[in-house]
């Protein structure tokens, strides 16, 4: 089976959260799996300068806005996985990020970008971008891709099926509805039954209308955006799609993330051997400055600070906690006040709190190996990776029963009442006393029940958390999505 896969970043090229991890691993386990599998990235600087072996497949010429357009094949670096580029200097090789500036600011010609990103991979399905590969599937990601689904859905003579997968329905895609021409698609999909949406153009919506098939990466996510809480504004669009939505729940990378095998942590460690874990944790804290307290809770926070992820709880809930004996190492970036108030409670109680404004991988690894708990308190939570992370590592999560979170982590006990199945702690109202209660019902566990405790990181560090699973289920929602479309033909929205 022939598949393409469609996103604007990934993991280690471009990333501004778990997008970026999902498109560098997925791929490579589909092809582990048999697939004849490709990524189409856009030409940004980071692209440009890491593929491997590029060659021109097709000069396109001037469209969306730029003079000249090159589609290239290539390989990703230290990878055998191909990798097509939309080589449009004048639209991807600038300074800043991927969607925005240096300053923060949308870049003001996003619609052309990611137009342009989707308008290839569609002439990719249609076979008449590259005349010796053709795919059979495009799975389109997120936003930024979304639009490969409508400009499939506007040529009849595509075979291929489309995908897409909504990783955050927060981020939509949304741009002035004069732009309309821009896009070059037929005026039929400019309507609320296309991509209009309460008076603007919904990237995202072009593909919750227009894809074959729609997941998101969680089964508990796929639930909750079908209803006015979690839909955005889109859980009609998304309840009249019925039975083509569905959640796989993502899987993480289980060889860059490896206690036994992580050559960035201070000491290896495995379920029959906890003793690096505690080495781990001595090393954290004397890097970070923290006080040497064996009693102490160790906490982290590897996170966008941010008020979907809920950090302002954990902000409120900081002054009971550092009172109980809870220590916390953050990382991470985001709202200036969120920023501001971690910067502030690390002043105030040094030795007690360490941050790090930013994001480094290495340290990320040392911060979840070392840490005893790492909290997740999301309002919501398409699928979440750090949760996996801390699981793999036995570093219990403490999450919110939200999305993937719930999904991911138990907190219950067994039919007969015994805990034997809990791999961490899980809350539900989002409230800084909620919060401060799980993480206390932590500590305490931690220093009254050390036996249990280490069950629970044995159980949570024996979990399957790679991508061999998700891979199989997405092959056999691709082949279900493809024989139906060669059946009865592309369908109408």
């Amino acid at each position: 089976m022939k598949v393409l896969h469609v996103a604007a970043e990934v993991f280690p090229l471009i990333k501004t959260g778990g997008l970026a991890d999902v498109v560098a691993a997925l791929p490579v386990a589909l092809a582990h799996q048999g697939a004849d599998v490709r990524l189409l990235l856009p030409g940004m600087p980071a692209v440009m300068e890491a593929v491997q072996h590029a060659r021109l497949v097709i000069d396109i010429g001037n469209c969306f806005g730029a003079l000249r357009v090159r589609l290239l094949l290539a390989r990703m670096p230290g990878s055998a996985l191909p990798v097509y580029v939309v080589d449009a200097p004048y639209l991807y090789r600038r300074a800043g990020g991927p969607y925005q500036d240096r300053q923060g600011e949308e870049w003001p010609d996003n619609l052309q970008r990611f137009a342009l990103l989707g308008w290839v991979a569609a002439h990719l399905a249609g076979g008449d971008a590259d005349l010796q590969w053709q795919p059979e599937v495009v799975h389109a990601h997120d936003w930024h891709a979304a639009m490969a689904c409508a400009f499939i859905a506007d040529h009849a003579g595509t075979e291929a099926t489309s995908i897409f997968t909504i990783h955050n329905l927060a981020f939509q895609g949304l741009f002035p509805l004069h732009d309309w021409p821009l896009l070059g698609l037929a005026s039929r999909l400019m309507s609320p039954a296309g991509l209009e949406f309460h008076g603007q153009l919904s990237f995202m919506k072009a593909g919750l209308k227009f894809a074959d098939r729609v997941t998101t990466v969680s089964p508990t996510y796929a639930r909750e955006i079908a209803t006015a809480e979690f839909g955005f504004g889109l859980d009609g669009v998304i309840q009249a799609r019925g039975a083509d939505v569905g959640g796989i729940l993502n899987g993480i990378d289980d060889v860059l993330w490896d206690p036994a095998r992580d050559s960035a942590i201070a000491a290896a460690y495995d379920t029959q051997n906890l003793q690096g874990k505690l080495a781990c944790r001595h090393a954290l804290q004397a890097e970070l400055g923290l006080q040497g307290d064996d009693d102490a809770l160790l906490l982290t926070v590897v996170s966008r600070l941010t008020g979907q992820k809920g950090l302002d709880l954990l902000v409120a809930a900081l002054p009971e906690l550092l009172a109980q004996g809870v220590q916390v190492a953050v990382q991470g970036s985001g709202e200036p006040a969120l920023e501001a108030a971690f910067h502030m409670a690390q002043q105030l109680h040094a030795g007690r709190v360490h941050v790090h404004l930013g994001y480094d991988e290495a340290r990320a690894h040392r911060l979840i190996a070392g840490a005893d708990a790492i909290v997740v308190p999301s309002r919501f939570e398409p699928c979440g990776l750090t949760q996996m992370y801390g699981l793999r590592y036995g570093t219990l999560p403490i999450v919110r029963r939200v999305g993937g979170l719930a999904d991911t982590v138990t907190d219950e006990p067994d039919a007969g009442g015994e805990d034997t199945r809990s791999t961490g702690f899980v809350f539900d109202a989002a409230e800084p006393a909620a919060l401060a209660q799980a993480v206390l019902r932590a500590l305490r566990l931690r220093r009254e029940s050390p036996v249990q405790w280490q069950a629970r990181m044995q159980r949570a560090m024996a979990l399957r958390l790679g991508w061999a699973g998700p891979a199989r289920q997405y092959l056999s929602l691709y082949e279900t999505a493809l024989a139906k479309r060669r059946t009865v033909g592309a369908p109408v929205h």
